[in-house]
């Protein structure tokens, strides 16, 4: 596929995500709740998630932010929910090397995700889009040092 439409597609599924978020909302029954935001530009997010027995029954984000922030938090719960918790931080890190131009693993767990590839370019936008992971990595790995 040419790079031009290759971007235009990408472009549409970011766009997708930030006008229909996905997940959006506040956990009731969540047992991790985690509040970060990026003082650079002002986005903010809410993390809650339900994680049992070793995996993400389910996680709903609430926050402000840019198009590139809300689309990756959106992006980041449809594609960590159901998964065990070791899968999640593996795909958080998959998507830091990724969003920092460097080599990563591919894998079909990223679903939308490597549309974010090209915010590389972009280094002031790296923040925005490594909010929501940064949140949930925070909130799995606070969670099992209190089991």
């Amino acid at each position: 596929m040419p790079s031009n439409n290759l971007e235009t597609l990408y472009r549409q599924v970011i766009m997708d995500h930030y006008k229909k978020p996905r997940n959006k909302g506040i956990l009731e029954d969540g047992n991790v709740t985690i509040d970060m935001n990026n003082p650079t530009c002002g986005d903010r997010i809410r993390l809650t998630m339900k994680e049992e027995n070793g995996k993400i029954a389910d996680v709903k984000f609430e926050g402000e932010g840019c198009s590139i922030s809300m689309a990756s938090a959106s992006m980041m719960t449809d594609v960590i929910k159901g998964k065990d918790t070791e899968t999640a931080l593996r795909l958080a890190h998959i998507f830091s090397e990724m969003i920092q131009g460097k080599e990563y693993e591919t894998s079909e767990d990223l679903g939308d995700i490597e549309a974010l590839s090209g915010v590389s370019k972009f280094p002031a936008r790296i923040k925005c889009a490594t909010l929501a992971w940064k949140a949930m990595e925070k909130g799995l790995l606070k969670n099992q040092s209190e089991s």
